[in-house]
């Protein structure tokens, strides 16, 4: 997943690529200067190099790690990406492949997969190992605001 996402202006219909990391904030549009519409781009892909900047920025922050091989993962996967689509503008959502990113996983202790961390100005505030319902997932991630 880029680091960018693309927001069509609904004035002009010009195509704006706006910044993940700037989404929370009013973007414009380049060309009639409009305020373009809230968007989120889903989970942001997170790394090892990428994650403590992201994460340490956010106010709130969910991160999905998670493995491509495992099958809770997978269903734990869309729920994830709802959540994004529903708080992406209020909180950080990301996923972090455990396999190609080892260096966070093991600063984190992953053990289990599906873990779902919670963060809250950059420290662990909650954490949820396994699949878990949305509305549970929902519901922590509600506490934190």
């Amino acid at each position: 997943m880029p680091d960018f996402i693309f927001v069509t202006c609904p004035s002009c219909g010009v195509k704006n690529r706006i910044p993940i990391e700037k989404l929370s904030l009013t973007p414009k549009c380049g060309r009639c200067k409009s305020p373009l519409p809230k968007a989120s781009a889903g989970p942001v892909v997170l790394t090892d190099s990428n994650f403590d900047s992201m994460v340490n920025r956010a106010d709130v922050a969910l991160v999905d790690f998670w493995a491509p091989w495992c099958g809770p993962c997978r269903m734990v996967g869309p729920v994830v990406e709802e959540l994004a689509r529903e708080f992406g503008q209020r909180a950080l959502i990301g996923k972090l492949n455990v396999d190609e990113n080892p260096m966070i996983a093991q600063r984190y202790q992953i053990r289990s997969i599906p873990a779902l961390f919670f963060f809250k100005n950059g420290n662990v505030s909650d954490t949820i190992v396994g699949a878990a319902p949305k509305e549970q997932i929902r519901a922590k991630l509600l506490s934190m605001f």
